[in-house]
């Protein structure tokens, strides 16, 4: 089993079994959506997924996509796409309470991946902020 939830603690969220599969999304609408160059989504059986506290609000989007969130914080949890992805349940990983737990093991929409997340291995890293 695996729990979580938005940033605020109002949405909590259940997930029971083995996911199906763990993708780190490159599409443009995830990178819209999240405010972030890519989004690591955790695959579930619909049936998997509980909502245990709190109630998301949902975002129609195209084509069939629905995206759920939290409405007080704004927190990215949940999508769903029937037409493309039927009976499954995508959760964003990094909401989990141990996000560590599960690490992606593939990248998908990578025709839409900006350019510069490949060359992540050579820029600079630093354990906190730069100095100066």
């Amino acid at each position: 089993m695996r729990t979580g939830g938005c940033q605020c603690g109002e949405i909590r969220y259940r997930a029971e079994g083995d996911p199906l599969h763990h993708a780190l999304c490159h599409c443009a609408d995830c990178r819209a959506s999240a405010g972030a160059p890519a989004v690591a989504w955790l695959a579930f059986p619909e049936a998997a997924l509980s909502i245990t506290s709190g109630k998301p609000s949902v975002y129609e989007g195209r084509d069939g996509a629905r995206r759920q969130f939290c409405p007080r914080c704004g927190t990215g949890l949940i999508y769903t796409n029937a037409e493309m992805l039927p009976g499954i349940v995508d959760i964003q990983s990094a909401t989990l309470d141990d996000p560590a737990a599960d690490a992606p093991a593939v990248q998908i929409q990578c025709a839409e991946r900006l350019e510069w997340m490949t060359r992540l291995d050579a820029m600079p890293e630093f354990e906190r902020y730069p100095a100066g």
